[in-house]
Formats: C-alpha cells, sequence, structure tokens
C-alpha cells in the first residue's frame, strides 16, 4: 500500500485530470476535479487550478466519499 508520501511525489499531467459528473449540477459553481494516481487520488477545485490538490490513497478516498455520502462535511 502506499502512503501519501509516495503520492504527492508523482506528477499530475493536466490532462489526467477530470471534472466530476456530479459537480456544480451544470451551473458552474463548486466543481471539483479528480485525476487517477499510482495508489490512490488527487483532488482539486477546478475554479482554482493553481491553488494545490488534496491526495488520497484508495482506502482514504474511499473513506472521505463515504463521509460525503454520510453529510459529515455539511453538504
Amino acid at each position: 500500500m502506499r502512503d501519501n508520501a509516495d503520492l504527492k511525489s508523482q506528477i499530475v499531467p493536466e490532462n489526467a485530470w477530470k471534472k466530476a459528473k456530479r459537480s456544480g449540477g451544470g451551473s458552474g459553481g463548486d466543481c471539483v476535479e479528480v485525476a487517477v494516481l499510482s495508489g490512490g487520488r488527487a483532488i482539486r477545485d477546478s475554479k482554482n487550478k493553481g491553488g494545490g490538490d488534496l491526495r488520497l490513497t484508495e482506502d482514504r478516498m474511499s473513506a472521505f466519499l463515504e463521509g460525503v455520502k454520510a453529510g459529515a462535511f455539511g453538504f
């Protein structure tokens, strides 16, 4: 299993980013993009592409998505 240090060292090509299907509801508002990494995922704000990204291992990404679905983050 990879750790976050392995994920942080990976270079993400610009064409690897994909906009989330349910992001923003087509209004151009809350938009997130996800890139597949070896052993995890990177997440960024599509309106602030230079603002950095969040990198999560596969296990942590699963836990994050479960938290989102459960409303743990207030949205």
